[in-house]
């Protein structure tokens, strides 16, 4: 599974969309025929059709972006493309003054400009749509440097002291500014976002065989009664996640005490910042927090598993969990096959992307809906009770099958209707109550009403049944 993940990685590069915006020949120069713009769009659709691997280039009207290329930043930090190549407005018309007027401020590379977000996808940006597009660069710059250089030189009416004043606007003529909008740094942050998720997998994994010894003293009548069904399964879900909270606390200071910057300013998406954080000074809470429900998301279904499954398979169980969640978040899913798109679903994916360190697409979301949400009702289906209470108690012996019966007879999909169903949980609820009245020595088996058999701290809720 793992090795598979790159398995296409020269066939699926073209999925790294990569936008080209031509702002050339846009008001007030429309007299000026562009030669810029269309140069570069002309080689990136040629790139495009060359064989493969190269970038997904397309090419995308100004329009589209309300004439701005702020907003072409904007998009590129939302994640609707890898990259962009913008060609500024108006470039053609202000090279060509500066070559007829020998303007000696004249800045080829304010000519074009590259976008990317490093912090995306670190080994992407550094893999594929960098050296590429640094490629590309040059290559245009070479190539229509010596084109201009020509077309100029045979025009006979600009004076030879303008060229020796402004001898960049005969060549190179053109530049590509790159516009890193938010760099991948300090370094110390990698694992935090790499191999440091794998502990969280490790640590909520084995963490319920650290704590079974304390979860079964509640079902053991060692002086007290055990819980029943719905008492212990709350007391699971609980005490897991009591677990869990303190757990990625300590998990998130490591992060801390390596210093990585958590109350740096937030900053606008389609502005360059360094290490900007998406929450202020709040970005630390937020962090634990993101590592928190990941702890959830990860170790509940391995707590799940392990009861269902049992030794030894709980390793094998691991191993599975480990790959899948790795192999589909330390790599751009654009790459994988489509196999692999499942990945984005997957905890540790989730748990890397929202993270708060570089003020992203996604923790903007983040904060967008935190500010917006209001409190709302939790609701739990019966079915999705059943279905936790079956795997709660699926390794303690005849009892797991007493109670994996009753809540499957209580769900929604299995609940038996009329007179039969009514005397069938009557049978399955006298059975129960024999079976812990004979562990207790409890007068319960002779018939007597359960209420009156012992007092407990559940005893109140109980309440008397004859």
């Amino acid at each position: 599974m793992y090795w598979a993940v790159l398995s296409h990685v020269n066939e699926n590069v073209s999925s790294l969309t990569i936008f080209v915006v031509d702002f050339d020949g846009m008001a007030p120069y429309t007299t000026v025929v562009p030669q810029i713009g269309p140069f570069i769009v002309q080689a990136t659709e040629q790139r495009l059709a060359a064989p493969k691997p190269h970038l997904g280039y397309e090419t995308v009207s100004p329009e589209h972006f309300a004439n701005d290329p702020m907003n072409v930043r904007q998009e590129i930090f939302d994640q609707k493309a890898w990259a962009a190549i913008i060609i500024n407005a108006n470039a053609t018309a202000l090279l060509q003054q500066a070559v007829e007027t020998g303007n000696t401020s004249y800045d080829p590379l304010g000519a074009c400009q590259i976008i990317w977000v490093e912090a995306r996808d670190e080994d992407t940006i550094h893999a594929h749509v960098g050296p590429e597009l640094q490629s590309l660069a040059a290559s245009l710059t070479a190539q229509f440097g010596a084109r201009w250089t020509k077309q100029v030189l045979q025009n006979n009416t600009i004076p030879n002291n303008n060229l020796e004043a402004a001898p960049q606007a005969l060549s190179p003529a053109i530049g590509f500014s790159i516009f890193n909008l938010r760099p991948f740094d300090p370094p110390v942050t990698v694992p935090a976002v790499t191999i440091g998720l794998i502990y969280l997998i490790i640590i909520s994994f084995f963490s319920f065989a650290f704590y079974m010894p304390t979860h079964m003293k509640f079902l053991i009548p060692a002086g007290h009664p055990p819980l029943h069904f719905n008492q212990f399964i709350i007391y699971r879900w609980f005490a897991t996640m009591a677990a869990y909270l303190s757990m990625s606390l300590f998990y998130s200071f490591i992060s801390l005490a390596f210093k990585i910057p958590f109350n740096n300013p937030t900053a606008p998406g389609n502005e360059m910042a360094h290490n900007p954080n998406a929450y202020g000074a709040a970005t630390f809470v937020v962090y634990w927090m993101i590592n928190w429900i990941g702890m959830i998301a990860l170790g509940l279904a391995c707590e799940n598993v392990a009861m269902i499954i049992g030794q030894p398979w709980t390793a094998m169980w691991l191993i599975f969990w480990v790959i899948s969640n790795v192999a589909t978040s330390f790599y751009a899913l654009d790459l994988t096959p489509k196999f692999y798109y499942w990945g984005y679903a997957w905890p540790l994916h989730q748990s890397k992307f929202i993270s708060p360190f570089f003020n992203s697409k996604y923790s903007d979301k983040v904060l967008t809906f935190l500010q917006s949400s209001k409190p709302r009702a939790l609701h739990s289906s019966t079915s999705t009770r059943a279905s936790v209470s079956i795997s709660a108690f699926s390794s303690h012996g005849r009892r797991s099958t007493a109670f994996s019966s009753l809540s499957a007879a209580t769900s929604c999909g299995g609940r038996r209707k009329g007179k039969k169903g009514r005397r069938w949980r009557r049978r399955s609820g006298k059975k129960m109550r024999r079976r812990e009245g004979r562990r207790r020595g409890c007068p319960e088996a002779e018939g007597q009403p359960r209420g009156k058999c012992h007092d407990n701290l559940f005893g109140s809720a109980r309440g008397v049944r004859s």
